[in-house]
């Protein structure tokens, strides 16, 4: 048996398809004495860090030493970095020359505290990009990009693009979302751990401790968000849709969200969000730490309907949660939503607060094909987007790019 936080390996076999869990101890005795490093910008807050906090200690019990180290930057540099964020995604932020300065000098500084010794190097988004610099021509780099790049602002990309043709390949979440680049691309979705704490069953009795602890009453149906305050999130969107069906449907509205070390304008649209709720006594902000997980983990089970109301999205995890849970998810038609909302059986997809509204009215008013489109949500989670499928991926990958694949391929 491998041990890790009272959980073994084997404990996902009554949980994950059939043969998953076999494939990768396989996979595993194919790469003995390889090695992977990770590197992010952020040990807490954010789908990345979440995934890394699961999947690496995973990797290094099926005897894959895996290593993560987390950068060190500047007021300037995740103000820059935010700005490579948003301007990646679409939105045409103002950049400076100083700024572009500021991300080369942080992550030359930071390659130099880092050790990159190991067989594999992964580098996850925008941030630490610059890092491959340091890379030795004998050494295997991975780009790693978790948000939706599909149309991105041309003078950010292609600063970034030079990075990127540094590395021995890119990692992308959605075909979509994949560049015309002169190095592999590989496909790979992300993924939620079902024995996590955000994600393993609860009783009755927690799920009404934790929503008791905010106040939060059971008498009326529970509308749900949970995500960083980020204006791509579409905060304010939701409350406009919470408005609307409160016309009709007597109910509660709970935004709950953290803030991540590297993003230097949650607590701004917090405070938007604050303002925008304050007139109304059934809207619940919460403002969670990031180990909040089984807070949010009760959360979602205690809710009626859930939304991920996003206009840009590279996944979604927040959506691979709630689905987990049985629940069917109202989530905007963009990026890795569209993955993971099949319209009408998984849940419903929106572009505005007004359809929202109205497939949030429609769920509350036919609890049958609410709870059937759980069920079928849950399953397609189970096939798709559980960590024990990741896992496999990453060692698929390792291999094929340890051996030299100069062909495209999806992990899928």
């Amino acid at each position: 048996m491998i041990s890790r936080n009272n959980i073994t390996l084997e404990s996902y076999k009554e949980i994950a398809p059939k043969g998953t869990i076999d494939l990768a101890y396989g996979l595993a005795e194919s790469l003995k004495g390889k090695s992977m490093l990770h590197i992010n910008s952020t040990r807490r807050g954010g789908g990345v860090a979440e995934i890394l906090h699961r999947l690496i200690p995973m990797l290094s019990d099926l005897g894959i030493p895996t290593h993560w180290e987390v950068m060190e930057g500047t007021p300037l540099f995740y103000q820059t970095t935010k700005s490579f964020h948003n301007a990646l995604q679409g939105q045409n932020p103002v950049i400076t020359k100083e700024m572009y300065e500021e991300y080369i000098k942080i992550n030359r500084s930071n390659a130099e505290k880092v050790s990159f010794d190991s067989d594999l190097v992964i580098i996850h988004d925008p941030q630490p990009a610059g890092m491959v610099y340091k890379k030795a021509k004998t050494a295997k780099w991975l780009w790693r990009c978790h948000i939706d790049i599909s149309h991105p602002h041309r003078k950010v990309w292609n600063f970034l693009r030079e990075y990127i043709y540094k590395y021995n390949g890119a990692i992308f979440s959605l075909p979509s979302f994949a560049q015309k680049i002169n190095i592999p691309q590989f496909l790979m979705y992300p993924s939620i751990d079902p024995l996590s704490e955000k994600n393993r069953e609860l009783s009755n009795e927690d799920i009404s401790r934790i929503t008791k602890r905010y106040n939060i009453p059971d008498d009326k149906p529970i509308i749900l968000q949970v995500s960083r305050f980020d204006r791509f999130k579409d905060p304010l969107g939701v409350i406009e849709a919470y408005k609307l069906v409160k016309r009709y449907n007597d109910c509660y509205l709970v935004l709950a969200g953290g803030e991540a070390a590297d993003d230097p304008e949650g607590e701004q649209i917090l405070q938007e969000v604050r303002q925008a709720a304050s007139q109304d006594k059934d809207i619940f902000i919460l403002s969670l730490p990031a180990e909040a997980n089984l807070e949010i983990n009760a959360l979602q089970r205690a809710a009626t309907v859930i939304l991920q109301k996003s206009t840009k999205e590279g996944f979604g995890l927040t959506v691979a949660e709630a689905m987990w849970k049985g629940k069917p998810v109202i989530g905007g038609e963009v990026g890795g939503i569209k993955l993971q909302v099949h319209n009408h059986h998984t849940g419903f997809l929106v572009n505005t607060p007004e359809g929202a509204a109205l497939r949030i009215r429609y769920l509350l008013t036919h609890r049958d094909k609410l709870a059937e489109m759980g069920q079928k949500a849950h399953k397609f989670v189970l096939e798709n987007f559980l960590i024990t499928r990741h896992v496999r991926e990453y060692l698929t990958l390792m291999l094929a790019i340890l051996r030299g694949t100069e062909e495209r391929i999806e992990l899928v």
